[in-house]
């Protein structure tokens, strides 16, 4: 063979194979490539002192999202604050808007709030939510934290009952709480916020103003609430002396209601949460005024709780759940707590009722304000933000 043909066929050899290596490459004849990139700028390894896990993004474009429950095929059904709830799809599908909600008042901290299935949902089809609701007449620029069900049908939300509406209605903006938590005798615990501008009336009985509040399913109240009997106080009042608590979940195996919430500047609470206790907001915090300056009395009060937990500085306390899945047995019955401030994942760890150990995740790999922890049915761990794009993120152990 010549030189010049063997080079000529040498060269015919290299942009063959050129272009065999473009075509293997090509992300429309090998899809899979493209699908495995795509999972690869969407997840998160993350090691921690409890082993090592896995985030995903499974859903975005979503608007502050607050609240957030499982249905029974795997789709979450989520809230919005703007006044939104809709089911995102188990592939992280955001559906169009249900309609059927009530009047909103979507001002500062207000909106559509806490959602959760009806204990019998398979069979009534459910839904309790929270909700800023507006005043009507002469109260037309006040508001209040109320509690309302409905029945999905579809993308219909369909026989609006309104169960709880808290009292007074306040011109504020501010502090609503409020997250619901089923009790194991099948009663509803609504978390409430003081209303920022009215925390001296967190301590009296007469209004809903800083307080859990126990309702049954049909908003009627429950013979042995605590203050069933007490001349003057509202018959649905659980405890008091609370500020502004947006995280409520139930001991897996104490079942006592834990709640938790914002402090001022300093003294965000955990609480053991138990019936005609008083909790101590105004009269005694571990937080100041904005800015500095001393709130009530100090910190210890006869007749007054100590927190079960507490952060000074404030991290700004959200939504939490006890872990009770198999897919991170190491985190068996710890507290997962979300932080808005610190953009960050509490881990808890317990000795019965002592919080023993603390751990902080995700703020520097997210670094988003999360605003709850969900379990799903699946024994993962599910994350909402608070973001203008708010995103649903699991979490699968490695």
């Amino acid at each position: 063979m010549k030189p010049s043909t063997l080079k000529q066929r040498t060269v015919r050899l290299k942009t063959l194979g050129l272009a065999l290596c473009l075509l293997a490459s090509s992300p429309a004849i090998f899809p899979q490539a493209a699908n495995a990139s795509t999972i690869s700028a969407n997840t998160i390894k993350i090691k921690t002192q409890a082993g090592n896990i896995r985030v995903n993004t499974i859903a975005e474009g979503l608007e502050n999202i607050w609240g957030m429950a499982f249905l029974p095929d795997g789709s979450m059904l989520v809230t919005e604050r703007a006044g939104r709830m809709r089911i995102v799809s188990a592939t992280g599908k955001v559906g169009e808007p249900l309609t059927g909600l009530p009047p909103i008042a979507t001002k500062g901290q207000g909106g559509l709030l806490d959602v959760v299935l009806a204990p019998d949902f398979a069979s009534s089809k459910k839904i309790y939510f929270s909700y800023a609701e507006p005043g009507e007449g002469d109260l037309s620029d006040s508001n209040s934290t109320a509690v309302s069900f409905v029945t999905l049908n579809g993308n219909k939300l369909e026989n609006l009952t309104r169960v709880f509406s808290q009292q007074p209605k306040i011109n504020s903006n501010h502090h609503f709480g409020s997250r619901l938590v089923w009790a194991p005798d099948g009663s509803l615990f609504i978390t409430l916020g003081d209303r920022y501008s009215e925390k001296e009336r967190a301590q009296t009985l007469d209004n809903h103003l800083g307080k859990v509040v126990r309702i049954h399913a049909d908003g009627s109240v429950p013979k042995d609430n605590p203050f069933v009997n007490t001349p003057g106080a509202l018959p649905e009042i659980w405890s008091i002396g609370h500020r502004n608590m947006q995280g409520a979940a139930i001991h897996p195996i104490s079942k006592l209601l834990w709640t938790g919430e914002h402090g001022p500047q300093g003294g965000d609470e955990l609480n053991i949460d138990q019936a005609g206790k008083n909790y101590g907001w105004p009269v005694i915090t571990y937080g100041e005024n904005y800015g500095g300056g001393k709130i009530g009395e100090g910190t210890h009060k006869v007749g007054m709780e100590q927190p079960a937990y507490k952060w000074v500085p404030s991290i700004a306390t959200a939504g939490f759940i006890f872990y009770t899945g198999d897919k991170f047995p190491q985190w068996q019955n710890n507290i997962l707590l979300a932080s808005l401030k610190e953009k960050t994942l509490v881990r808890l760890v317990l000795d019965g009722d002592k919080i023993i150990k603390e751990e902080r995740l995700l703020k520097t790999e997210l670094g988003q304000r999360l605003r709850s922890v969900v379990q799903g049915p699946d024994g993962l761990i599910y994350l909402i933000t608070d973001e203008a794009n708010a995103k649903i993120y699991q979490l699968s152990p490695l």
